[in-house]
């Protein structure tokens, strides 16, 4: 069965559970994070879990920083790594797989990796993040950005010279009134 509310899709199965994975519902879900600063992108933005690889928020960040990695496709080592420490960083698609770079974030410290679709213009497919075939894992959440989202965030920082955004993650959009939702305007949702 499909049940959706609000921004969530539940799949309930009638079958019994098969050991080893859990019981219960299995959620579909987008995960939502605000930027605060700076103000001309201060709106709503919806990304995507890994499926099946990294951590869970398991906090609520109200502000932390949102730190654009340099390279930014963060497959090696980072220029700026010592900003990443205790952050999460932006990073882009290509290069190397999405476990990859969440790993490189992990090793310098970050609490998360958002990793946007590096097709400046998707601004309405999400690409499914998978492990890849190393064995490897990571503790950290990963998350799926569009495009459009990512690059929209990374020049207004470019535009007024900052080092980074500042958001708060993630965000329960249920308990924003539809109307006074800030959404990106150049993404439908």
């Amino acid at each position: 069965f499909l049940l959706f509310f609000g921004s969530f899709v539940f799949f309930l199965s009638l079958s019994p559970p098969t050991l080893p994975h859990p019981a219960g519902l299995r959620i579909h879900e987008y995960l939502y994070f605000q930027v605060l600063s700076p103000g001309d992108i201060r709106y709503i933005f919806t990304a995507t879990p890994a499926k099946d690889f990294g951590g869970v928020f398991n906090t609520r960040y109200d502000q932390i920083h949102l730190v654009p990695a340099d390279p930014p496709e963060a497959c090696g080592e980072l220029n700026n790594g010592v900003f990443i420490q205790d952050q999460i960083a932006l990073v882009e698609r290509g290069g190397c797989s999405f476990l990859s770079k969440t790993r490189v974030i992990q090793e310098h410290g970050g609490r998360a990796v958002i990793i946007a679709d590096n097709a400046y213009d998707n601004d309405s497919f999400y690409i499914e993040m998978i492990q890849d075939s190393t064995r490897r894992t990571a503790d950290i959440p990963a998350l799926f950005l569009l495009g459009r989202d990512g690059y929209m965030i990374r020049r207004s920082l470019e535009q007024h010279g900052l080092p980074w955004a500042v958001i708060s993650i993630p965000v329960n959009v249920t308990s924003i009134p539809t109307y006074e939702m800030m959404q990106p305007p150049w993404t439908f949702w």
